[in-house]
């Protein structure tokens, strides 16, 4: 078993945070009419990619019928859809859609995790919640070992960020970019429906943000 796969083991059983476990379960017991059929994760969702990355993606939380549906991040919601389209064309996901964790998506250069590991009502972990996630982001961290970018989905998973490398979080705003700790912290719009479908996040933004990193990869 290697590194990550022991921190992915950790997380998978993690008990952590009573109100989101209860959550995640009730959702899965629940589910949405449209999976009603399929067997949903409801569990703590790792982060997955490739080991020898120098991008990493921090991103807020699973989505309820997305990745606590499917056990990836990102996968199989209109969030993922976005990110994953963007990570294709420039060169970072073996194909544009992700709809489950056997699909065959490959990530190259790129490794996705997030600030809090259970899918939180209203996609709102709480401070304290975050915090209980924060160990597993700096043991990813310190086995990710070739990192060079982060790129921070929303605001609280850039202020996350510089909380794990206790920095002022400061500077927040879209394609702005500043070095933090060791990496080069990214910031992006988080690929909601309520950015993607108000434009406030388009495809070319979210595109020229993943150009931006790997400009700074040397």
């Amino acid at each position: 078993m290697t590194g990550l796969e022991r921190v992915a083991a950790e997380v998978m059983g993690c008990e952590r945070c009573p109100r989101l476990r209860a959550h995640c379960r009730e959702i899965a017991r629940v589910k949405r009419r449209a999976y009603r059929d399929e067997e949903y994760w409801g569990k703590p969702v790792p982060g997955f990619g490739d080991p020898e990355a120098r991008l990493v993606i921090l991103g807020l939380a699973p989505g309820a019928h997305g990745a606590n549906r499917t056990g990836r991040m990102f996968t199989g919601d209109r969030s993922g859809e976005f990110l994953f389209r963007a990570l294709h064309e420039t060169g970072f996901a073996s194909q544009a859609e992700s709809i489950d964790r056997e699909d065959g998506l490959q990530l190259t250069d790129c490794y996705i995790t997030a600030s809090a590991r259970c899918a939180p009502p209203d996609n709102k972990p709480t401070p304290e919640e975050v915090r209980a996630c924060r160990s597993y982001l700096e043991e990813e961290f310190a086995l990710l070992g070739r990192t060079q970018v982060v790129v921070a989905l929303g605001k609280l998973a850039f202020d996350n960020y510089c909380a794990l490398k206790k920095e002022p979080a400061r500077g927040f705003a879209h394609g702005a970019g500043r070095q933090v700790g060791e990496h080069w912290l990214l910031a992006s719009y988080h690929p909601s429906q309520q950015n993607t479908q108000t434009g406030r996040l388009t495809a070319e933004m979210l595109r020229c943000v993943f150009e931006q990193a790997r400009e700074r990869f040397t």
